[in-house]
């Protein structure tokens, strides 16, 4: 990519298509407001994989940043001069930063946030966890537990395909994964530690299988929030970790790389996220 001075860098944005949905721009502009940033912007631009080079080669030194969301978390690599270690581990990058030099640096800070996340419920390590499906995400989820689990993952996936490629990214990434048939995937609910990394609507049937004392459940998704699983989950009195505080959390750390600004103000990035999934 061209070289450029970041001696102004001021504008940020997320990127992706299908995008008017996204909720970043309400979290990085609130976090801009509650630290006095009033020079900076964040914006959202539908761009697909096809569109990816031409927008990259149009930005100037105004730039500090890019959100990715699909489908450009792979496609933006070839692009950058450098990723990180834990966006390297995954093979995406969700967070470009434009450095002084002007080179563009591409990280991952879902990984980072679900730790977060978790976290802050009060989960600091769990003995083994169950995953739910086998997408880009759950990869993701595997480099979360990588950090925080000491033993088996289980991972409920719908094909022979699917299963093949979870367990090699467990080999990757150095967790010991098992996997099993979806049909069976009310058995991981029994879990110390659940992450719902599927669509809206694939674990509504599951919601009758919650048992009596579950522990905690991590749902990737905040819209339609609850789901059926979380809700039966937070009923039997579980703990419940939603797609909203991944979002925050990954944003926080993103907020921080591109103002240079450090804490990002947490709280008031979920009040907006809130109150923008409440106005929907």
């Amino acid at each position: 990519m061209k070289a450029r001075a970041r001696t102004d860098a001021r504008r940020a944005a997320v990127l992706g298509s299908p995008i008017a949905h996204s909720l970043s721009p309400v979290l990085h502009r609130a976090a801009y407001t509650e630290l006095g940033l009033a020079d900076r912007s964040y914006d959202r631009f539908d761009v697909d994989e096809a569109a990816l080079p031409g927008f990259f080669g149009e930005l100037g030194p105004e730039w500090a940043g890019l959100s990715l969301t699909m489908p450009l978390k792979r496609a933006v690599i070839p692009l950058l001069d450098e990723i990180t270690d834990t966006a390297a581990s995954v093979e995406a990058v969700n967070t470009v930063v434009f450095t002084d030099d002007g080179r563009g640096v591409g990280d991952n800070t879902d990984i980072p946030g679900m730790v977060a996340a978790l976290r802050e419920r009060g989960i600091e390590e769990v003995e083994s966890a169950a995953i739910l499906g086998a997408g880009a995400t759950a990869s993701s989820a595997l480099a979360a537990l990588a950090r925080i689990c000491t033993g088996e993952v289980v991972a409920y996936v719908r094909s022979k395909e699917r299963a093949a490629e979870m367990r090699q990214w467990g080999e990757r990434l150095d967790v010991e994964v098992r996997t099993e048939d979806w049909a069976d995937a009310g058995q991981a609910l029994r879990a110390p530690l659940v992450i719902a990394t599927t669509p809206a609507g694939t674990t509504d049937a599951l919601a009758a299988a919650v048992p009596e004392r579950p522990a905690t459940l991590f749902d990737v998704l905040y819209e339609p929030w609850p789901t059926d699983l979380a809700a039966r989950w937070s009923a039997y009195g579980g703990a419940v970790v939603s797609g909203l505080d991944l979002l925050v959390h990954q944003a926080v750390l993103q907020v921080e790389q591109m103002t240079g600004h450090s804490p990002a103000p947490l709280d008031a990035m979920r009040r907006a996220g809130e109150h923008a999934l409440a106005s929907r």
